[in-house]
């Protein structure tokens, strides 16, 4: 674990779970054992924003354990999805399968929200079993609602923005709504399944 002060009144964490450090400190925040505004966490990274005493809090996270990831939910959010994209087949052949074998595992795969991205209501989604890479030539505008793969990642696009991902189906689930509480459908710890509509 690495600690770094940001600015006078955050922390930069870096460890190899950042998802279970954050399901840990945001069960200390809501239990009123940890007092910070806000916790976010990144691909490698957890910060800790608005902390009193950001010298004593490094102190503390130094001398623990890495902590296990806790579900935040029982049951798994399920996106129904039309699995019609224009990089399906071509996503089929990078993975060494069929199309009908790669819709089969992206919806008996329970995939894990990890962090949120670029736009409100985006989701990094981890637990696929393959890599895939970005397009080499970004789309202008990516539909909302796509379905896409890449790296490690699954991720549905919440409003329509130009974007690189190999884009495998869609949905009509609304993703961030302003006036929903909280307006992010997918937020860090959520689950997943697509099913197929």
């Amino acid at each position: 674990m690495e600690i770094r002060l940001v600015g006078n009144s955050a922390l930069l964490i870096e460890v190899d779970d950042p998802l279970a450090w954050f399901t840990a400190l945001d069960a200390e925040r809501a239990a009123g054992r940890l007092a910070v505004t806000d916790i976010v966490p990144g691909v490698r990274t957890v910060l800790l924003d608005g902390v009193p005493a950001p010298e004593s809090l490094a102190a503390s996270l130094r001398s623990r354990p890495a902590p296990p990831f806790v579900r935040f939910y029982q049951d798994n959010l399920a996106i129904p999805v039309v699995f019609d994209g224009p990089d399906l087949a071509a996503v089929a052949d990078m993975t060494g399968s069929s199309v009908e074998a790669l819709v089969r595992t992206l919806t008996e795969t329970t995939l894990t929200v990890a962090f949120g991205g670029f736009a409100p209501g985006f989701a990094y989604l981890s637990g696929l079993p393959w890599t895939v890479p970005r397009r080499e030539s970004p789309r202008p505008r990516v539909p909302a609602g796509s379905v896409a793969l890449a790296a490690e990642f699954a991720g549905i696009y919440p409003t329509a923005s130009p974007g690189g991902w190999q884009i495998v189906g869609h949905t009509g689930t609304v993703l961030f709504d302003i006036d929903r509480d909280p307006p992010a459908l997918l937020t860090p710890g959520r689950t997943v399944q697509l099913v197929r509509a």
